[in-house]
């Protein structure tokens, strides 16, 4: 697999309900996005949302728009909604209106989760 672009995600709020059986952690963010086929931005926020057990398991879906240049030039959006654990991976998937970009829709993707100080890179490969 390839690398296709990393999102350099910045937390900007959190919003957290303790339940009786399970937590739901749910963070909202801006970012950046630099890689090989795809540069740009988060639009508005995304969300993450964290559906954390009472032995700390951890669910996670996230839901973002990206805005930017694809790998020949183009101005496009992308739609990505990552769903995954640490302990069994993240799986990502692409929705976009780049011709290019278009070829990863519908194929296997992995994403990898690497944390930093004020959020988290997310490096998506294809």
């Amino acid at each position: 697999m390839i690398k296709l672009f990393d999102v350099y995600v910045d937390i900007i709020d959190t919003a957290y309900v303790k339940g009786k059986l399970h937590d739901v952690c749910m963070l909202s963010f801006t970012g950046k996005v630099k890689g090989r086929y795809f540069n740009g931005k988060v639009i508005g926020t995304g969300v993450d949302t964290q559906y954390i057990s009472k032995d700390e398991h951890m669910l996670l879906s996230a839901r973002y728009m990206l805005k930017g240049i694809d790998i020949d030039g183009n101005e496009c959006q992308c739609f990505i909604e990552n769903n995954g654990s640490f302990n069994n991976g993240f799986i990502p998937k692409i929705v976009t209106d780049s011709p290019t970009l278009s070829a990863f829709e519908g194929i296997e993707l992995k994403a990898e989760i690497v944390t930093k100080e004020s959020g988290v890179i997310v490096s998506i490969f294809g």
